[in-house]
């Protein structure tokens, strides 16, 4: 269920993404007005509220899309049949017909049965028929119609079925709605703390945009983001559901980050500073927050709630002082700016010093709880030698085992054996198993045994971050997952592991010291900061530091000059070392191991030369983005522990925009 409301989450994320062009639109078309308020101004506001009152189709749309099991364009279309048939037959107009009575006698709930909530529910009913029937094979006669081309026909035939549920519930739903968005206005501010306390509760969840669909589009009649675009509603009344986000996250989440880094352990500051510092940016800069929340929501969650409270008190001050400003998107400098025109918006100005408070309230705020109540922010992990090692995991080993093996065998104590294994599998990164309960793992013991970190999907999936070395443990685990191997065959009661010095990583002395290493381009595209792709390995860093670029082609070069050190079996990643001793992983889109080397042509081998700019491999991103994978082209320094200096430098590049070229000093 977890794992559900968090695609969920990230489904509504799209239709939400397109706000952005809507508010573009009518925010550039407010600032062109205060020079000329003529056609042109005018056109552009008309562009973006084009985009607005689409927002409940979009929501179907997107939904069904992002929840659908490959992301195919049949479960879009069957979202769009979905919504249109409700909001079709439901109609004010259709509804006199059905019932055989005057339209001003119809309930005013089905004048507005197309709204964002009908359209998440279109949405999300959509794609469960994709993803139970797209592959369904109907008789010969009836042949044309199997498989995803049924969708959309059942669609309507479901969506029918509900209409005449709706017909009846509608109603009472709608006004239950509408009574509880007046009791929250009837609060003011108050009300709207409370919306912005529930709103940062939910977020775990996804439902917080489930919430959002009541205050912030016209679910309920109260539409603050709709009004405050077409500057409609009292002025410093409409906006107050969207104000009090500004401070928090311009100001207050960043110096809640700070804070968090000033309680960092001192080897682990670089490390958490990196994290806390593109988190921050982040939010100040565009209003996404996910990156700094979910660094601590579920490690300290007393932060979090904390977090809920102060954005709470932040809503709760500016609705009172009446100072509005609103966004489309969310609460960063874009929309802050884009808004500062809006007519409707009321001493937007203000909210910066309001900002300026509540950063002083967050940092010691944080810093008090994190140090009074000893939270395990990012950081504060015990993570020293000694209790590390007097921590370890305890097991038999033989004059076979390599450190591969070893630290198998400690994996496979940890997650409990054969008998909480289900089926082990992993990436280039990642060992990804199934287990039969999750909450049976010991972390820690998985963290000791030299694991980079871990991710507990749901109650049956692990994912455990071990690098580029991962197919070797994988191997040792399968063996031992194979072989049934008893726990009591690898426990050892003995107080250390006397193998422990044997196992340890040797200084590596092929790195040259002093050496500065260029990285290029892999691809004719778009640059991405590390900290941007879609996947936490790599935009939590860790494996390394680096970079992304979005590829336009399937032309796929070396980023650096070196030697191929690995040419991964499932071909999907490529290993280099340059002549300093770095090494580099060129991992070719998200999640494409379970692709099986289908889309990828790699041209070349392992030992081969290679310059900058060679070509090394031909991807088939059609073929990816029709699997539902991404296409980002990922470069990891894998080694930065060889690493004393690590910079990026802007070059002009005709064929990679805004490309930056990343340096690393050896030690």
């Amino acid at each position: 269920m977890k794992t559900y409301f968090q695609r969920l989450g990230r489904s509504l994320q799209l239709p939400v993404a397109v706000l952005p062009a809507a508010a573009l639109l009518v925010g550039v078309g407010f600032w062109w007005a205060a020079a000329d308020n003529g056609f042109i101004a005018r056109f552009l506001q008309a562009g973006g509220n084009a985009i607005l009152t689409q927002l409940p189709l979009l929501f179907a749309v997107g939904t069904a899309l992002g929840m659908a099991k490959d992301k195919d364009g049949a479960a879009a279309l069957a979202g769009l049949v979905a919504f249109e048939v409700p909001t079709n037959v439901l109609k004010t107009s259709s509804v006199a017909t059905l019932m055989g009575i005057k339209v001003s006698a119809v309930d005013p709930s089905f004048a507005a049965i197309s709204n964002v909530f009908i359209g998440i529910m279109s949405g999300l009913i959509a794609a469960a028929l994709y993803n139970r029937f797209h592959e369904t094979k109907l008789p010969m006669a009836l042949s044309f119609f199997s498989g995803k081309r049924l969708v959309p026909i059942l669609a309507a035939v479901v969506m029918l079925a509900i209409s005449a549920v709706l017909l009846v519930v509608w109603p009472p739903l709608y006004h239950a709605l509408v009574v509880f968005g007046k009791f929250i206005v009837g609060l003011g501010p108050l009300g709207a703390g409370i919306y912005a306390f529930c709103n940062r509760l939910l977020v775990p969840t996804g439902l917080h945009q489930a919430l959002n669909s009541v205050f912030l589009f016209n679910v309920a009649g109260i539409n603050d983001i709709g009004k405050f675009l077409a500057h409609e509603g009292p002025k410093g009344v409409t906006g107050m559901y969207q104000a009090g986000f500004f401070p928090v996250m311009m100001f207050g989440l960043p110096a809640g980050a700070y804070a968090i880094y000033k309680n960092a352990r001192p080897e682990r500051k670089k490390e958490v500073g990196s994290l806390m510092l593109a988190g921050a940016f982040a939010s100040f800069f565009t209003g996404v927050t996910e990156p700094l929340e979910f660094s601590f929501m579920f490690v300290a969650w007393p932060l979090y709630v904390l977090h809920a409270f102060f954005t709470g008190l932040s809503m709760a001050f500016a609705a009172f002082m009446h100072w509005t400003a609103g966004f489309s998107f969310s609460a960063g400098l874009v929309d802050y700016v884009l808004s500062l025109k809006n007519p409707i918006a009321n001493h937007p100005l203000m909210l910066i010093p309001q900002g300026l408070v509540m950063a002083a309230i967050y940092y010691f705020g944080f810093n008090f709880a994190i140090q009074k109540f000893n939270l395990m922010t990012p950081g504060r992990e015990p993570v020293t030698d000694e209790d590390a090692d007097d921590a370890q995991v305890s097991i038999q080993t033989s004059d076979t085992d390599d450190k591969y093996s070893i630290q198998a065998k400690k994996i496979y104590i940890a997650i409990g054996g054969v008998d909480n294994i289900s089926a082990v599998d992993n990436c280039t990164t990642r060992l990804r198993l199934q287990l039969k309960d999750t909450d049976k793992i010991d972390e820690g013991a998985i963290k000791r045994s030299g694991a980079v970190g871990l991710n507990k999907l749901d109650k049956v999936n692990l994912h455990i971050i071990i690098g580029t070395e991962v197919q070797f443990v994988a191997d040792a685990l399968s063996k031992l997952f194979n072989e049934k191997t008893p726990l009591s065959t690898l426990e050892n009661t003995a107080e250390k592991e006397p193998e422990a010095k044997s196992v340890a990583t040797p200084t590596d002395s092929s790195i040259k010291s002093a050496v500065t290493s260029e990285f290029y381009s892999v691809a004719e595209g778009q640059y991405m900061n590390i900290e941007d792709v879609n996947d936490s390995t790599f935009s939590q860093k860790m494996l390394g530091d680096g970079f992304a670029i979005e590829p336009k082609t399937g032309e796929i070069t070396s980023p650096v000059d070196g030697t191929v050190s690995t040419v991964f079996p499932t071909k999907h990643a490529i290993g280099f070392t340059t002549d300093s001793g770095l090494e580099i992983l060129l991992h070719m889109g998200i999640d494409t191991v379970e692709l099986k080397g289908k889309p990828f042509d790699v041209k070349v081998t392992d030992g081969q030369k290679v310059k900058h700019g060679d070509l090394v491999a031909h991807v088939d991103l059609q073929a990816i983005r029709d699997a539902g994978k991404q296409t980002p082209m990922m470069v990891i320094i894998t080694n930065m522990d060889a690493v004393s200096l690590l910079k990026f430098k802007a070059v002009h590049n005709p064929i990679t925009p805004e490309v930056k070229v990343l340096e690393a000093t050896t030690k």
